[in-house]
């Protein structure tokens, strides 16, 4: 089973960078790209278009996993947000931004974005989802016992 329903190793991710301008708030921003995503569904489910999110700069940084040095807060936080979207393939997805229904729903969120767009597709190498509490005990265990054998 996949990560993502439906998505597969052959499949692309796509990545917007998403910077606000300053007069706009995240209700701007949240707001229009729900009508972009709602557009995305109704007219590209069934040619391409497998699923995607959007994440919002918390403002937090992992000190745990950061090495650039010791920073306690992002200065992007609450004005950066990532539109990520799976696609069977880069050319569904070239397709999509073509469609009439499609580019004046994205023109309008490019309005809000002080970095233009970017949109940058990547090839998956590796998808997963949590172990249940019972495998993650197993997974555990088997890990112990061929450390102890080895």
């Amino acid at each position: 089973m996949s990560f993502i329903p439906g998505f597969d190793s052959d499949g692309v991710v796509t990545v917007n960078r998403v910077i606000l301008k300053p007069q706009f708030a995240v209700e701007d921003l949240e707001e229009r790209v729900a009508l972009l995503c709602e557009n995305v569904k109704t007219y590209h489910s069934d040619t391409g278009f497998v699923g995607g999110m959007v994440v919002l700069n918390s403002g937090q940084v992992s000190n745990e996993g950061s090495t650039i040095g010791q920073a306690v807060a992002n200065p992007l936080k609450d004005r950066e947000a990532l539109i990520i979207t799976f696609w069977r393939s880069f050319e569904e997805h070239e397709a999509s931004h073509r469609s009439e229904t499609f580019q004046p729903l994205f023109k309008q969120v490019l309005e809000l974005c002080e970095n233009g767009n970017e949109e940058i597709a990547y090839r998956m190498l590796w998808s997963g989802k949590a172990y249940s509490p019972a495998e993650a005990a197993e997974a555990r265990a088997a890990k112990e016992r061929y450390r102890q054998a080895a």
